[in-house]
Protein backbone atom coordinates (compact mmCIF):
# COMPACT_ATOMS: atom_id res chain seq x y z
CA UNK A 1 0.00 0.00 0.00
CA UNK A 2 2.90 2.13 0.86
CA UNK A 3 4.35 1.73 -2.44
CA UNK A 4 0.68 2.56 -3.98
CA UNK A 5 0.15 5.86 -1.78
CA UNK A 6 4.11 6.89 -3.52
CA UNK A 7 3.20 6.80 -6.08
CA UNK A 8 0.33 9.51 -5.72
CA UNK A 9 2.58 11.47 -3.91
CA UNK A 10 4.85 11.66 -6.70
CA UNK A 11 2.26 12.52 -9.09
CA UNK A 12 1.25 15.50 -7.00
CA UNK A 13 4.97 17.01 -7.45
CA UNK A 14 4.76 16.82 -11.25
CA UNK A 15 3.75 19.30 -13.82
CA UNK A 16 0.45 17.83 -14.80
CA UNK A 17 -2.43 19.78 -13.60
CA UNK A 18 -4.90 18.07 -11.24
CA UNK A 19 -8.16 18.82 -13.84
CA UNK A 20 -6.03 16.36 -16.31
CA UNK A 21 -4.78 13.52 -13.35
CA UNK A 22 -8.45 13.46 -12.50
CA UNK A 23 -10.05 12.95 -15.93
CA UNK A 24 -7.75 10.30 -17.21
CA UNK A 25 -8.50 8.53 -13.16
CA UNK A 26 -12.13 8.91 -14.30
CA UNK A 27 -11.62 7.72 -17.45
CA UNK A 28 -9.33 4.40 -16.44
CA UNK A 29 -11.86 3.99 -13.68
CA UNK A 30 -14.89 3.91 -16.21
CA UNK A 31 -13.54 1.53 -18.44
CA UNK A 32 -12.35 -0.74 -15.83
CA UNK A 33 -16.08 -0.30 -13.88
CA UNK A 34 -14.51 0.54 -10.65
CA UNK A 35 -17.20 1.85 -9.04
CA UNK A 36 -15.18 3.01 -5.92
CA UNK A 37 -12.35 4.77 -8.30
CA UNK A 38 -15.15 6.48 -10.20
CA UNK A 39 -17.14 8.14 -7.33
CA UNK A 40 -13.81 9.47 -5.54
CA UNK A 41 -12.20 10.75 -8.47
CA UNK A 42 -15.43 12.33 -10.03
CA UNK A 43 -15.63 13.70 -6.38
CA UNK A 44 -12.32 15.20 -6.68
CA UNK A 45 -12.37 16.72 -9.64
CA UNK A 46 -15.87 18.74 -8.87
CA UNK A 47 -13.93 19.54 -5.83
CA UNK A 48 -10.94 20.74 -7.87
CA UNK A 49 -13.78 23.22 -9.80
CA UNK A 50 -14.61 20.58 -12.75
CA UNK A 51 -17.99 20.83 -14.40
CA UNK A 52 -20.50 18.49 -14.51
CA UNK A 53 -21.17 18.41 -17.84
CA UNK A 54 -17.66 17.58 -18.40
CA UNK A 55 -17.58 15.03 -16.18
CA UNK A 56 -20.80 13.64 -17.48
CA UNK A 57 -19.52 13.67 -20.98
CA UNK A 58 -16.18 12.34 -20.10
CA UNK A 59 -16.91 8.87 -21.69
CA UNK A 60 -18.21 10.27 -24.46
CA UNK A 61 -15.13 13.12 -24.96
CA UNK A 62 -14.50 12.24 -28.92
CA UNK A 63 -18.37 13.61 -29.79
CA UNK A 64 -17.94 16.86 -27.74
CA UNK A 65 -16.02 19.90 -27.59
CA UNK A 66 -15.79 20.42 -23.93
CA UNK A 67 -12.25 18.98 -24.20
CA UNK A 68 -9.18 20.68 -24.84
CA UNK A 69 -6.65 19.06 -27.53
CA UNK A 70 -3.51 18.53 -24.72
CA UNK A 71 -6.88 16.34 -23.01
CA UNK A 72 -8.16 15.05 -25.81
CA UNK A 73 -4.40 13.39 -26.14
CA UNK A 74 -4.43 12.54 -23.10
CA UNK A 75 -7.67 10.58 -23.25
CA UNK A 76 -6.81 8.73 -25.91
CA UNK A 77 -3.42 7.62 -24.43
CA UNK A 78 -5.59 6.48 -20.83
CA UNK A 79 -7.91 4.26 -23.13
CA UNK A 80 -5.30 2.20 -25.23
CA UNK A 81 -3.26 1.74 -22.40
CA UNK A 82 -5.81 0.57 -20.31
CA UNK A 83 -7.07 -1.66 -22.76
CA UNK A 84 -2.89 -2.28 -23.94
CA UNK A 85 -4.15 -6.29 -24.11
CA UNK A 86 -6.39 -5.56 -27.77
CA UNK A 87 -4.92 -2.33 -28.62
CA UNK A 88 -1.58 -0.99 -29.21
CA UNK A 89 0.13 2.60 -28.69
CA UNK A 90 0.31 3.99 -32.46
CA UNK A 91 3.28 5.94 -33.91
CA UNK A 92 0.19 8.38 -34.37
CA UNK A 93 -1.00 8.74 -31.26
CA UNK A 94 2.43 8.66 -29.93
CA UNK A 95 3.13 11.55 -31.76
CA UNK A 96 0.04 13.39 -30.53
CA UNK A 97 0.76 13.46 -27.16
CA UNK A 98 4.06 14.23 -27.57
CA UNK A 99 2.99 17.90 -29.35
CA UNK A 100 1.53 18.68 -26.03
CA UNK A 101 3.78 16.55 -23.62
CA UNK A 102 7.54 16.88 -23.07
CA UNK A 103 9.60 13.56 -22.00
CA UNK A 104 9.04 13.95 -18.33
CA UNK A 105 5.36 15.53 -18.29
CA UNK A 106 4.85 11.79 -20.82
CA UNK A 107 7.15 9.74 -18.91
CA UNK A 108 4.53 11.08 -15.90
CA UNK A 109 1.45 10.77 -17.34
CA UNK A 110 2.43 6.97 -18.29
CA UNK A 111 2.72 6.75 -14.36
CA UNK A 112 -1.01 8.20 -13.62
CA UNK A 113 -2.35 5.87 -16.15
CA UNK A 114 -0.62 2.95 -14.93
CA UNK A 115 -1.10 3.73 -11.13
CA UNK A 116 -4.92 4.30 -11.81
CA UNK A 117 -5.23 0.96 -13.46
CA UNK A 118 -3.50 -0.50 -10.70
CA UNK A 119 -6.06 1.16 -7.78
CA UNK A 120 -9.03 0.02 -10.18
CA UNK A 121 -7.53 -3.43 -10.21
CA UNK A 122 -6.98 -3.48 -6.23
CA UNK A 123 -10.31 -1.65 -5.59
CA UNK A 124 -12.05 -3.99 -7.52
CA UNK A 125 -10.49 -7.12 -6.10
CA UNK A 126 -10.42 -6.60 -2.45
CA UNK A 127 -14.22 -5.29 -2.65
CA UNK A 128 -13.65 -1.50 -1.83
CA UNK A 129 -17.35 0.17 -1.42
CA UNK A 130 -18.29 3.09 -2.99
CA UNK A 131 -20.14 6.34 -1.34
CA UNK A 132 -18.44 7.20 1.39
CA UNK A 133 -14.87 9.11 0.11
CA UNK A 134 -15.22 12.47 0.67
CA UNK A 135 -12.32 14.89 -1.02
CA UNK A 136 -9.72 16.70 1.69
CA UNK A 137 -10.89 20.70 2.20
Amino acid sequence: MQLMVGFEKYMKSTNLDQTLLELVKTRASQINGCAFCLDMHTKDARANGETEQRLYGLNAWRETDYYTARERSALELTEVITEIATQDVSDDLYDNVREFFDEKDFVDLVYAINTINSWNRLAITMRAVPGKYQPKK
